[in-house]
């Protein structure tokens, strides 16, 4: 009788990376020189970890996620509030981390920072504590999330870009390089500016997501009204919810809006016609 087979996952480690013994690596993962890897990381089967990646604490990293040289995933927050709790950070599968990004972990007991699957953080991206990043989203080289962030699927954000804690990017936004963005910003706009203020739809975000005719003309006529009609958001909220035709997109900015709580950026007076 022949003895059962023992599967070994296949792994790629630099004899100089450190890993902790309570680590839980998966198949086919490489793990390059001088990289450190903590006691409670999880890294998925197909990961690519670079040379000097630090990864710590309660760190989940997802399948075929490529982490460049230098990045820093899972420290301590830079957070006054810490107390060294247990705290959880999230990557999704096929995400990719550019050099020298850094994403920390969240404060208060059993809380997280998440990231989605299929983003890019290109270098020197910060994802600060408690932030929740979703799916397809794009963070240009040196942007920054401050704590409690979140961003919503396929957004865009420019390089050097600051987000201000608490606020929220919605879905299929852009967020122009270098701006300062401290209320909300609706999904499917485009902003710009210190501080930042609506320039117009993200047309070209809302044509590359294949959405249909009468979702677009209706999100044309849902910016006329929020940012042309001179109504107060409630008012635009309101016309809103009466004049549209009901579709997904619709229904999801209408969503974001009735739960802006920092309010949202407003427009700039020489805003072209979406």
């Amino acid at each position: 009788m022949k003895p059962e087979t023992v599967v070994i996952p296949i792994r790629k480690v630099h004899e100089t990376a450190v890993i902790h013994p309570g680590a839980r690596i998966g198949k086919d993962v490489e793990i390059g020189p001088y990289a450190v890897i903590g006691e409670h990381v999880v890294i998925g089967d197909g990961a690519q970890i670079g040379a000097h990646v630090v990864i710590d604490g309660w760190t989940s990293i997802g399948k075929n996620v490529v982490i460049y040289p230098g990045a820093s995933i899972g420290a301590e927050p830079q957070d006054l509030k810490f107390r060294g709790e247990k705290s959880y950070v999230f990557i999704g599968d096929y995400t990719k981390i550019r050099e020298f990004a850094t994403v920390n972990r969240a404060t208060g007991e059993g809380e997280e920072t998440r990231i989605g699957s299929h983003c890019l953080l290109m270098a020197y991206t910060h994802v600060a504590h408690n932030c929740i990043v979703g799916n397809h989203v794009v963070m240009s080289n040196a942007a920054t999330l401050a704590g409690h962030v979140v961003v919503e699927d396929r957004a865009v954000i420019g390089g050097l870009a600051g987000v201000h804690q608490f606020v929220k990017i919605g879905r299929n936004a852009m967020v122009g390089g270098a701006s300062k963005v401290v209320q909300d910003v609706p999904p499917f706009v485009i902003v710009d500016g210190h501080p930042a203020k609506v320039a117009g739809l993200n047309n070209v975000g809302i044509s590359r997501a294949g959405m249909s005719d009468i979702a677009r003309r209706n999100l044309k006529r849902a910016y006329r009204i929020l940012y042309r009609s001179g109504l107060t958001l409630a008012q635009a909220i309101a016309v809103m919810e009466q004049d549209l035709e009901s579709c997904d997109e619709v229904e999801h900015l209408l969503r974001f809006l009735r739960n802006a709580e920092r309010g949202i950026c407003r427009g700039r007076k020489d805003t072209v016609e979406a």
